[in-house]
């Protein structure tokens, strides 16, 4: 093959890469953004809201909201907890749901995205959905 069709084809993967690059960058601002005011007015609220019905409940959870996410974790057990951050190292950014529950000497730990839909259009619904499912494992002893 020869030496100029090398360079043309590894030229354009070069700029191709590099356009990629900028519009995953561009879209990762843009969710950061977004995934800031879901955090302020939907998530945090929930997550308080299902922990002060689970201390009702006898259950007593505590909500902090360290930079960039919201963790609801046991009062009994620091293992114990229920996590919402903003993944952008994906070609589409996600808010990930994280979940860690202990068993004796055993941590178990579970990760996935709360939906399908783009951080703009999760609602309340979807955050008490994932907390729901959550919690269960961490309710049923």
């Amino acid at each position: 093959m020869e030496t100029s069709v090398v360079r043309k084809r590894v030229t354009d993967t070069i700029e191709k890469s590099k356009r990629q690059a900028a519009e995953r960058r561009t879209r990762a601002d843009e969710a950061a953004r977004t995934y800031a005011a879901f955090l302020d007015g939907i998530a945090i609220p929930m997550f308080k809201q299902v922990a002060n019905i689970l201390k009702a409940s006898g259950y007593t959870f505590t909500v902090f909201t360290p930079s960039g996410s919201v963790r609801m974790m046991s009062d009994r057990n620091a293992e114990d907890f229920i996590e919402l951050t903003l993944d952008t190292s994906g070609p589409q950014p996600m808010v990930l749901g994280k979940s860690s529950r202990s068993r004796g000497r055993r941590v178990l730990e579970h990760e996935q995205a709360i939906a399908e839909q783009s951080v703009a259009h999760l609602t309340e619904e979807h955050v008490l959905q994932y907390l729901l499912t959550e919690i269960e494992p961490l309710v049923e002893r």
